[in-house]
């Protein structure tokens, strides 16, 4: 067996636990002493989550910058633009080596909305800087982003609280 430079990872499907898989992968890093960031493409600001206080508190970096769920958007062209804009904070992440592990969060969002090009998404995280792991999560990933990543998991839902009427728990899910 090899051992790699770096790795990328897929979670995807529709199933809970994409996001939070991924940062438990991102405590896994910063216990390891690696230089980790999170981008997160459709989740915004006002969002107060416990992964963003863990992360705050370990002082890992942290970019919220989209406006929330596309079916809350007022305006669909700045929250395109929103996803756009990370797509460059995460591209230059993911070629400056100054990060061991880079968390896209919900970036297969930005591909199947049409925000960025899927072929552009799989050629930067295919020709990141050596050492730089990647994590990429979200629903529908396209095919390119199966094809560079190493592994994929596929969250497949059995059941789910909110099918019962129940919302989402403090502590649990955010």
């Amino acid at each position: 067996m090899a051992r790699a430079d770096s790795l990328v990872l897929l979670n995807t499907g529709h199933g809970k636990g994409k996001s939070s898989a991924a940062f438990g992968v991102m405590a896994r890093g910063w216990a390891r002493g690696w230089r980790v960031a999170v981008v997160q493409f459709i989740k915004g600001g006002k969002w107060k989550t416990g992964e963003r206080k863990l992360a705050d508190h370990l002082e890992i970096e942290w970019h919220t910058l989209g406006d929330g769920f596309t079916w809350e958007s007022t305006d669909l062209d700045e929250t395109a633009a929103k996803g756009r804009h990370a797509w460059q904070v995460a591209a230059g992440m993911l070629s400056s080596g100054e990060y061991d592990m880079v968390i896209l969060d919900e970036v297969t969002y930005a591909v199947k909305y049409g925000w960025v090009p899927a072929a552009e998404v799989a050629a930067a995280v295919a020709g990141r800087s050596p050492k730089t792991n990647v994590v990429m999560t979200g629903r529908d990933a396209a095919e390119e982003l199966v094809g560079v990543a190493d592994t994929v998991t596929e969250m497949r839902k059995v059941k789910h609280a909110y099918d019962k009427g129940i919302v989402a728990k403090k502590g649990i899910e955010y």
